[in-house]
């Protein structure tokens, strides 16, 4: 069925950037959301951002909004994150996630599919 793969974590001094690639194979037309959670260290999952396949339409959490840009291109499968401005609070396993059906949902038991998760790691 879907799988997904994050890449693009690794090391940044804050205000720095950073792009996440996330590769959906095996998807389907049925699946047309996309999305980004990331998990702080003793923290729960929080929603980052999630952007529809069909009509890129995008929604964003406050936290992010004006430094975090989503993007797709429906041609390789891939959901992109831009970060910019990062902060030290931004440090966290960021994971992709998709969902069946074209509605935006904000909480990790709406989505079906899970990436493995990719270190972001934003030093002082």
């Amino acid at each position: 069925q879907v799988q997904l793969v994050e890449t693009g974590g690794g090391l940044v001094q804050a205000g720095g950037s950073l792009r996440l690639s996330c590769v959906a194979s095996g998807r389907s037309v049925s699946v047309d959301v996309t999305g980004w959670f990331r998990q702080a260290p003793g923290k729960d999952y929080e929603f980052v951002v999630a952007i529809t396949w069909r009509g890129g339409i995008a929604y964003y959490a406050d936290s992010v909004k004006g430094r975090f840009t989503i993007s797709r291109d429906n041609a390789k499968n891939t959901v992109y994150l831009q970060m910019n401005s990062l902060k030290p609070e931004d440090t966290a396993v960021y994971y992709c996630a998709a969902r069946r059906g074209s509605q935006i949902a904000t909480t990790r038991f709406e989505y079906d599919y899970w990436g493995q998760g990719t270190q972001v790691t934003v030093s002082s």
